[in-house]
């Protein structure tokens, strides 16, 4: 069991028997009374967000989560399909599962599979991944004043905003959690 207290971003918690992924966690102390914890999570099943109030001290079940790290090799029929590295175990997530993982998926890459119970919850990047920018439009000197950008589509098919002076066929590396511009590669 653990407290408000020692809840942190990315924990997995058990609320009623459904699984329940920490994304936002907000102290809040009013003026009187006791202080609160609002924590926004995610279902692990069904993927709704929810943002509820508790509290301060209020006890949790911790989900004991494992990681399984797998290479991805292919899609198909609405499944991603992966190789456990180590047991060279096959096994297939849907795209619920994954959430916005998908949109950094390339042939070969490697990353980490949560289960809980034998059972594949979702999959977890890096920090960040390098990717091949596919196309974008040309920047020319002099179009801004200062920092600007052009959208680049990049070899997954995500879209993201870059500075003018990337071009088509460069490698950058993108943020997996906001999905932005981090550096050329």
């Amino acid at each position: 069991m653990i407290s408000t207290g020692d809840l942190k971003r990315g924990m997995t918690v058990d609320l009623d028997g459904d699984l329940q992924n920490i994304l936002e966690y907000h102290h809040i102390k009013i003026g009187r009374g006791s202080a609160q914890v609002r924590i926004k999570m995610r279902s692990v099943k069904t993927g709704a967000i929810v943002e509820r109030t508790y509290q301060s001290g209020e006890k949790f079940r911790r989900a004991i989560v494992d990681r399984r790290t797998v290479q991805y090799l292919y899609q198909g029929d609405g499944l991603y399909h992966f190789m456990d590295t180590e047991t060279y175990e096959q096994l297939a997530l849907n795209e619920p599962q994954l959430g916005d993982v998908v949109s950094f998926l390339k042939d070969g890459q490697t990353l980490d599979v949560l289960t809980y119970q034998d059972e594949p919850l979702g999959a977890e990047l890096p920090a960040s991944v390098e990717l091949h920018v596919v196309t974008t439009d040309p920047g020319f000197r002099g179009d801004t004043t200062a920092g600007g950008t052009k959208p680049a589509t990049l070899e997954t098919g995500l879209v993201v905003q870059v500075p003018l002076f990337v071009s088509e066929g460069d490698r950058i590396r993108v943020d997996t959690r906001t999905s932005q511009y981090i550096e050329r590669a």
